[in-house]
């Protein structure tokens, strides 16, 4: 008997995985809408990637992983000895590292591609996106496992173009969430003040944008003790000084009469948010400066244990405080795309989202689904989101993790981990082009009056 219903239980089971988004997370989430749910469970197998990564590049699994092909071995399984001091387990977890990453962006790759031109839940292709969760999973492993066995040769040198390329639009999009986040909290709390006829609201405006300022401020203040040490770190006072100067530049416009008469809800807590997340990419470039002089994260080490100053030889902490934080931004900024639309067209323009009005049959079945603790189907009329979009976002966000976990390094020619100035103009650049961004926010209904940026 035992065994009967256990085996009832199975079948329950497996049912569920095969079945649509509603039955997976029926029990965690009632009454939520479907196309929230599958976002959430296409998040998660997201973080199931991030999560396998980080465990290989632990020592432990490390030492397993010699016992692949393509680990230390060169021609007839001459084991090759690390030139530059970093052992070849470490070297091996960020390999690993790129081809589970390389794995989890083919899987969510190939769900841009399948899913384009989705309307509504009506197309076929709608239940391969809302169900189907074990087979999906099943394709993920299968493309996990043919990954480790990618003949190395020039996989990790062309595999971090495409890391940089995708990490850098990722920078961007993170920009654009955070903008975003910090229009609808300064609509909301400006609207709370109205209604409320208080001015504890202001008050909070004031102390966040004010907090902002100050963390940006103490930013810059230590990037120059940290990171500009000596005369011979110009580059980076550079970039330190011109970023700064840009941010001040934002900051002033954002006040500017004419464009507070064009957009009463901007302000200085969005520029100060911008100014923080650039201080914060600013420190993401300066990171990566091949220059032990300039880089506190870089050390020397040699083998009776002595650590040396120069730019090559060095060694690197992979868990240090910029990676970490950037692993923070990542998770949330990554629940941010999954979890919500904005509440600006053209943001949901841009990201490709938006809040469809529901029919009458929709709504009689939230209704009913709100009533029996479940989810529903709220794209009968439409989808909500855009499902190519969805997945080529979780395809730069495979990329920026990639770069995140493995600090931008490059694997050499030598088998040895190589910071390089790409990251660092990456880097640079990308934060730039957002301040670029804000800035035409600010300015874009001065120069296109006749269009509605409401």
């Amino acid at each position: 008997m035992g065994a009967c219903l256990g085996a009832c239980s199975l079948l329950s089971c497996a049912s569920c995985l095969c079945g649509s988004a509603p039955c997976i997370l029926c029990t965690c989430c009632p009454s939520s809408r479907n196309s929230t749910v599958s976002r959430l469970i296409f998040t998660a197998f997201l973080f199931l990637g991030v999560l396998v990564s980080v465990i290989m590049l632990s020592p432990g699994v490390e030492s397993q992983l010699h016992k692949l092909p393509w680990v230390c071995e060169e021609g007839a399984g001459t084991p090759i000895i690390p030139q530059g001091h970093i052992n070849c387990g470490s070297l091996l977890g960020h390999r690993a590292v790129y081809r589970m990453c390389f794995a989890t962006a083919a899987f969510f790759f190939l769900f841009t591609l399948l899913m384009i031109c989705v309307r509504s839940s009506q197309d076929p292709r709608a239940a391969i996106q809302n169900g189907f969760w074990f087979f999906k999973f099943l394709i993920l492993v299968g493309i996990t496992v043919g990954a480790f066995y990618i003949p190395d040769g020039s996989f990790s040198n062309i595999w971090f173009y495409f890391g940089v390329a995708g990490s850098f639009l990722f920078i961007l999009i993170q920009l654009v969430l955070l903008i975003d986040f910090a229009h609808s909290w300064n609509q909301r709390w400006l609207g709370k003040a109205e209604e409320c006829d208080s001015r504890a609201w202001y008050a909070g405006l004031f102390f966040f944008t004010l907090l902002f300022y100050a963390l940006s401020i103490a930013a810059v203040t230590l990037l120059f003790i940290y990171y500009t040490p000596s005369d011979a770190c110009y580059k980076g006072k550079i970039f330190i000084s011109l970023n700064l100067t840009f941010c001040f530049c934002v900051s002033i416009v954002a006040v500017l009469p004419k464009v507070q008469n064009a957009q009463p809800n901007s302000g200085l807590l969005q520029a100060s948010v911008v100014t923080l997340y650039t201080m914060f990419v600013t420190w993401l470039a300066l990171s990566n400066v091949p220059d032990q002089k300039c880089n506190p994260h870089l050390l020397t080490r040699f083998g009776n244990g002595t650590i040396l100053a120069g730019p090559e030889g060095y060694e690197t902490h992979w868990w240090d405080a910029p990676s970490i934080v950037g692993l923070l931004i990542f998770i949330l900024c990554t629940f941010f795309i999954s979890l919500r639309s904005s509440d600006h067209r053209q943001v949901n323009t841009l990201m490709q989202t938006e809040e469809c009005l529901a029919g009458p049959e929709a709504m009689q079945q939230q209704q009913v689904a709100a009533s029996e603790g479940r989810a529903f189907d709220n794209e009968q009329d439409g989808v909500t989101y855009s499902y190519s979009f969805f997945h080529f976002c979780l395809v730069l966000a495979s990329l920026h993790i990639m770069m995140t976990l493995t600090n931008w390094y490059r694997p050499g020619e030598t088998r040895k981990m190589i910071s390089t100035w790409t990251a660092v103009w990456v880097k640079i650049c990308a934060s730039w082009a957002g301040l670029l961004l804000y800035l035409w926010t600010l300015v874009a209904p001065l120069l296109l009056p006749s269009r509605d940026f409401s």
